[in-house]
């Protein structure tokens, strides 16, 4: 198994078999290895240069009803809440005076925000920061709206396939939603010049290795400039309210997996990764990543954007989230910069 993590730090690819097999065989000795390279390859292309995102969750009405989603359309439990437009431009302004220079607009694909409103949110923002990068989160979009997003000033836009698999992407969602629509989506996103980023569950209700490999082989194929993988934890109010989350041990194999084939990818060290473990994000860090959002959302509504359970930092300031990170970041020898952080050419 070492020579095939040595053939993916060489080659930047491996077969569906040998991904299979290294996925499949993995072990201590072996995720100790391939994070060791991991780091190699993380430091060659960003150094020891750790970047932060501001994350506003500015809604968290969904017109979906994906089963894993703590906002679900269905989730009558859900306490709804948007934030105006004035509230997400004064968001970046704290944020921007804490050292941010990407902020993250990320919410459920509320109808309320229509494309006229998130483009001129877009290029305000883009005119009282011009130094800074605007992502959105926002869900599927047509064509024309991501264009319309993109000409306001959007820099980035993320939207995670889930799963590669067209029968595992029918069990997590309803039939209204396709795998299709969701890859082409990314596609349109990419011609139109968008920083593009996918990603998908860790440990997702009826995952098999089959599906990672999949996962795995799309997302080179796809070459996004940022992959979020994080694992899968239930929430009370879903359908999977049950299931076990995803683990820890793979996630960041998986992270060590996507460094070595898009080395220059930006790669989150997830919160949800920091809710199974007391320092899941600085593991993350140590296996590949080189990304982290704290959260810039106002303090009273942060509990309400509950996509899972037991989210952390709900109750935080920005500024504590900021500083609380920074230190943890310190701690095992990387930097927080002050930075857009862009996608570095290979």
């Amino acid at each position: 198994m070492i020579s095939l993590i040595d053939k993916l730090y060489h080659e930047r690819a491996l077969s569906y078999d040998e991904l299979y097999m290294l996925v499949e065989n993995r072990n201590k000795e072996l995720s100790e290895y391939l994070f060791e390279k991991a780091r190699q390859v993380r430091i060659q292309y960003y150094g020891h240069d750790v970047y932060m995102r501001g994350l506003i969750e500015f809604t968290n009405y969904c017109k979906n009803d994906c089963y894993y989603c703590g906002i679900r359309r269905s989730n009558c439990n859900a306490d709804r809440y948007r934030l105006n437009r004035e509230q997400i431009l004064n968001c970046c302004n704290i944020g921007y005076a804490l050292g941010f220079r990407t902020f993250v607009l990320q919410g459920g694909e509320d109808s309320y925000y229509k494309d006229e409103l998130i483009a001129d949110i877009v290029s305000t923002i883009k005119a009282i920061h011009p130094d800074c990068a605007v992502t959105l989160s926002i869900g599927e979009k047509s064509y024309e709206s991501y264009k319309m997003f993109f000409d306001a000033g959007a820099d980035r836009y993320l939207l995670r396939h889930e799963t590669a698999n067209c029968n595992h992407y029918s069990k997590l969602h309803p039939a209204n939603l396709s795998l299709e629509n969701r890859k082409q989506c990314l596609y349109n996103l990419k011609e139109i010049g968008y920083e593009i980023g996918c990603g998908f569950m860790v440990g997702s209700p009826f995952q098999t290795i089959d599906c990672i490999v999949e996962d795995l082989l799309f997302i080179k194929e796809l070459e996004p400039h940022m992959i979020g993988i994080g694992p899968f934890i239930p929430h009370k109010d879903t359908p999977f309210a049950n299931k076990s989350a995803g683990t820890l041990e793979l996630t960041l194999f998986l992270l060590g997996i996507i460094r070595l084939m898009l080395p220059n990818a930006l790669i989150p060290a997830t919160t949800a990764l920091g809710t199974i473990h007391p320092k899941g994000r600085e593991l993350g860090i140590l296996s590949g990543a080189n990304v982290v959002m704290p959260n810039l959302s106002p303090t009273d509504i942060r509990e309400k954007y509950m996509l899972y359970d037991n989210k952390i930092c709900t109750g935080d300031e920005a500024a504590e989230c900021r500083m609380c990170l920074q230190n943890r970041i310190e701690s095992i020898g990387y930097n927080l910069v002050i930075s857009r952080g862009d996608c570095v050419s290979i």
